[in-house]
C-alpha cells in the first residue's frame, strides 16, 4: 500500500435552534437542491425551519427519497441538478437521504458519456470532484435536530 494522508474536516452543529444557524455555514450565492425522504420533516417541522433560514438562498426541492434508495430516484435528482445548475446540496433526514445524496453529489459531476452506475460496481474510477454537501440529520425524536456541514 502506497503512503498518503487523509484529511476530512467536518463541523458538527448541534442543539436547539441550530438550523437557524444554516446560511453561516453555506456558500453565499448557492443554488441548494435540499434532498428528503417521505415527508417526516413536514410534519415535524424541520422543513419549515429550514425554508425561513435560507429563505435568501435559490433553492430547489426532491423528495420522496426511499429508504434503500433506488438508482432511478437518485438519477432524477442527478437530472435536477444538472438542469438547475444546483452547487450545494442539503440533505435532511436519516441515513438513506445521507446516502443518497452522497451519490447525487458524485454522479452530478460525471460526463454525459458516463454511467455513474459504472462506479458503483467498481468498473470505473468516480469524478475528480463532487458537489459540496450538507446535512440536517433527523432522530426519532423531534426537538433534536444536527447539522453537520
Amino acid at each position: 500500500m502506497k503512503n498518503f494522508i487523509f484529511s476530512n474536516p467536518t463541523r458538527i452543529i448541534f442543539g436547539k435552534g441550530a438550523i437557524a444557524d444554516l446560511p453561516k455555514f453555506i456558500p453565499n450565492k448557492s443554488d441548494i437542491l435540499m434532498t428528503y425522504g417521505c415527508g417526516s420533516i413536514k410534519k415535524n417541522g424541520v422543513y419549515e425551519q429550514i425554508r425561513k433560514a435560507l429563505a435568501g438562498f435559490n433553492m430547489y426541492e426532491f423528495g420522496g427519497i426511499e429508504s434503500n434508495p433506488s438508482y432511478e430516484t437518485c438519477m432524477k435528482a442527478v437530472e435536477m441538478v444538472r438542469e438547475k445548475a444546483v452547487n450545494f446540496l442539503l440533505a435532511v433526514g436519516g441515513g438513506s437521504v445521507l446516502d443518497a445524496t452522497k451519490f447525487i453529489a458524485l454522479a452530478a459531476c460525471y460526463t454525459a458519456s458516463h454511467d455513474p452506475w459504472d462506479f458503483i460496481l467498481g468498473r470505473k474510477t468516480g469524478p475528480s470532484r463532487a458537489i459540496p454537501i450538507g446535512t440536517v440529520v433527523t432522530t426519532p425524536l423531534q426537538d433534536r435536530k444536527t447539522i453537520a456541514v
